[in-house]
């Protein structure tokens, strides 16, 4: 029995490391292993009508469900896009939505929180799309989008990348206030902005402030200091 266990406990110990070392893992794996963990810790302190936009099947890519982030959610919709986009799943909470069309009058300020991942960079109008976004939300919006990713989708396309400054001023543009905007920086990996804007000012005591900027300016430029550069390490 303990041979086994042993060898279960090695073949389980092996493919982790497989999985946590190979090179597709380090390319996605982990900057969505990272953007989870920042929603898990604030994804709970909403609550009331919630959406997650172009979502999927609402997968966090780990096992689990982002309506199990949300955990407070009083009601928690699904929205995608065309089926041939990896896009309508038909489930029960889903609802058809063009981010770049004009907003149904029906949908604005419907949700308290819209939540909305690595959608913004396939959809070639993503300023008319994040106005849809903030019009959507009544307060909370959560914004996850690539720095720094190699080319992807299959049955949509892919055009663009975003900075910090650029999720920063989207956000005031369309009524926000960028609270928290952070970013991993894995070797060799990509690079997610994880983003939390919102109208009502009570979250400031709820949400830290935080802003990711290229660098830090208190560390030096050496060689050894370069992966405080946003996207350095994978340069």
């Amino acid at each position: 029995m303990k041979e086994i266990l042993k060898s279960i406990i090695k073949k389980t110990y092996f493919f982790n490391y497989l999985r946590k070392y190979s090179k597709s893992y380090k390319k996605f794996g982990r900057p969505r292993e990272f953007s989870n963990l920042e929603l898990k810790k604030y994804a709970k302190l909403f609550s009331g009508d919630i959406v997650n936009v172009s979502g999927w099947n609402d997968s966090d890519k780990q096992g689990s469900f982002y309506s199990n982030y949300f955990s407070n959610s009083g009601n928690y919709k699904i929205s995608n896009y065309k089926e041939d986009q990896k896009g309508f799943q038909g489930l029960k909470n889903e609802f058809y939505l063009d981010l770049e069309a004009n907003l149904d009058n029906s949908l604005k300020n419907k949700f308290d929180v819209v939540f909305c991942h690595t959608v913004l960079e396939h959809v070639y109008n993503f300023q008319k799309a994040f106005e849809n976004l903030s019009e959507m939300s009544k307060d909370i919006l959560i914004i996850i989008v690539p720095f720094l990713q190699q080319i992807h989708g299959s049955g949509y396309k892919d055009y663009w990348r975003f900075s910090p400054e650029s999720i920063k001023r989207m956000y005031l543009e369309n009524g926000f206030i960028p609270r928290y905007i952070s970013a991993n920086c894995n070797d060799k990996a990509s690079i997610y902005i994880f983003s939390i804007g919102f109208k009502d000012k009570k979250w400031e005591n709820k949400i830290p402030e935080k802003f990711v900027d290229r660098i830090d300016n208190k560390l030096g430029l050496s060689a050894k200091n370069y992966s405080n550069a946003l996207g350095a390490k994978v340069i």
